[in-house]
């Protein structure tokens, strides 16, 4: 049975149907998988289907469910988030196509929240890039324009909710990978608190904690109300954000008033953006000030040079982390054949670092996030473009080459000032305020101090009422 109202829905509204009776959750979920079978050739967004797995789990949903998100169909990202019974290939040839045995931690929360998970969605190999084109998959492609990428890494999540298949899709971020594809696609993209969310049984603290678990959504509540069912720390976890002191939904609802806020539109060395991108952040920051917050144009630093070799050097690290990890689980060996270019540069790269080069990046990092921490003393907010360039078209960007590849200005503009808040583990939101003059969305990112999600959730409820955006649908929707 088709339910017409599917798109219009978001993940609290479909819930509140299974719960009433309305509909049930394999409904929901036929409604979901009919839009993957629809879309997908266009798209490629979902690269693994657990059609069968996921039908034998919403038989077991019933109505009278008091679970935030009962019976919702859920997209996993082809990174992080095992599930057992679905492979996770983290976009790459190099690891095998072997159903995880287990679920990770995050995974566990969603299925609690009622969540029921139905596949995998495409990503970059190992989550290098911000698009999503990778060797195994081949590319993600925009909803708005399937000339464009969707972004990356959290690609394939973000064309699946942006075209309508569902109303919430998982995404992870480790130098802008929510808030990236977010913005190319017209979503919410939340970065939470370093730790917010367990990234368990992974060990993401060999990184220095930059990479996180959210969602990626239409709306903010669902943004809000995702993280009320996941938030919470296990034992052994590296870290530990301080309680919020209520519901992140509760958040969304309590208009704030009177904060100072700070903009910027200069890119992550100084250099110039796109002038529709600094166009909007700038309407957005006289949005914000017709909503009675005080603007200023200022920044934590004036450029950020001075960070972004170290930044680059834990990265590196990471990557070869990352294959070598694969590796100790496989027994494969590391095989240029079975990795991209760019991947295996990085490797050998990231090999070539010794520990004290590691540890005195991390600790220079460290020091710039005390500096960065206290920009929030005197504002609230800081507020920036998420991207410095439109969506880029596939195949602009140079993956078999290092230097290339990952500095291309391409590359560069576009990530913009993201990695900020994965080194400092700051949270921070991209909102779709606005759309360029090719229909391509735009959006505006928002940061704040540690711990701060709920100032955010605030913010963007009053910006999602003052200029709504879930009337806006892409060319490519179910």
């Amino acid at each position: 049975m088709a339910i017409r109202e599917y798109t219009s829905l978001d993940g609290i509204a479909m819930a509140e149907m299974v719960r009433k009776g309305d509909v049930t959750a394999l409904e929901l979920l036929e409604e979901a998988i009919s839009r993957v079978e629809k879309l997908n050739p266009k798209l490629n967004a979902v690269v693994f289907k657990a059609y069968d797995q996921a039908r034998a789990a919403a038989k077991e949903k019933r109505a009278g469910s008091k679970a935030p998100f009962e019976g919702v169909p859920l997209l996993l990202k082809d990174i992080l988030a095992e599930c057992a019974g679905m492979p996770t290939r983290s976009g790459t040839r190099f690891t095998p196509d072997i159903p995880s045995f287990a679920d990770a931690e995050l995974v566990t929360r969603y299925k609690r929240a009622g969540f029921i998970p139905f596949g995998k969605t495409n990503a970059p190999e190992y989550g290098i890039l911000p698009i999503t084109e990778p060797d195994l998959w081949g590319p993600a492609r925009n909803p708005w324009n399937l000339d464009h990428t969707p972004g990356g890494s959290s690609g394939g999540s973000a064309a699946a909710v942006a075209a309508g298949i569902l109303p919430i899709a998982h995404g992870n971020d480790g130098g802008g990978s929510i808030r990236i594809p977010s913005a190319c696609c017209g979503l919410v993209g939340l970065k939470p608190t370093r730790g917010r969310n367990s990234t368990a049984p992974v060990p993401t603290d060999v990184t220095g904690g930059l990479i996180c678990d959210h969602v990626l959504t239409r709306t903010v509540r669902d943004t809000a109300a995702v993280l009320d069912a996941t938030a919470g720390n296990i034992p052994g976890d590296p870290y530990t954000p301080a309680l919020p002191t209520g519901r992140f939904l509760d958040a969304v609802k309590d208009t704030p008033k009177g904060l100072k806020i700070a903009f910027w539109t200069k890119g992550f060395m100084g250099e110039p953006i796109n002038p529709e991108h600094e166009e909007a952040t700038r309407n957005a920051a006289k949005l914000c000030e017709s909503l009675g917050h005080h603007v200023e144009e200022e920044a934590p630093m004036r450029e950020f040079s001075s960070i972004a070799p170290h930044f680059l050097k834990i990265y590196t690290c990471e990557m070869a982390f990352a294959v070598d990890a694969t590796a100790f689980m496989t027994g494969r060996q590391p095989n240029q054949e079975l990795l991209e270019g760019l991947t295996w540069s990085l490797y050998e790269m990231g090999k070539r670092i010794n520990a004290a080069e590691y540890l005195l990046s991390q600790a220079l990092l460290q020091l710039f996030t005390w500096e960065f921490a206290k920009f929030f003393d005197k504002y609230d907010l800081f507020v920036y473009p998420t991207l410095g360039t439109p969506p880029v078209k596939i195949g602009s960007v140079d993956r078999h080459n290092p230097v290339p590849g990952l500095m291309a200005e391409n590359v560069t503009l576009m990530a913009h000032l993201n990695p900020l808040f994965n080194i400092t583990g700051h949270p921070a939101i991209s909102l779709p305020l606005y759309n360029g003059k090719t229909g391509l969305p735009i959006g505006i990112c928002f940061g704040a101090k540690n711990g701060a999600e709920a100032l955010l959730l605030r913010i963007a409820g009053q910006l999602e009422h003052a200029l709504p955006w879930t009337n806006r649908k892409p060319p490519t929707f179910a």
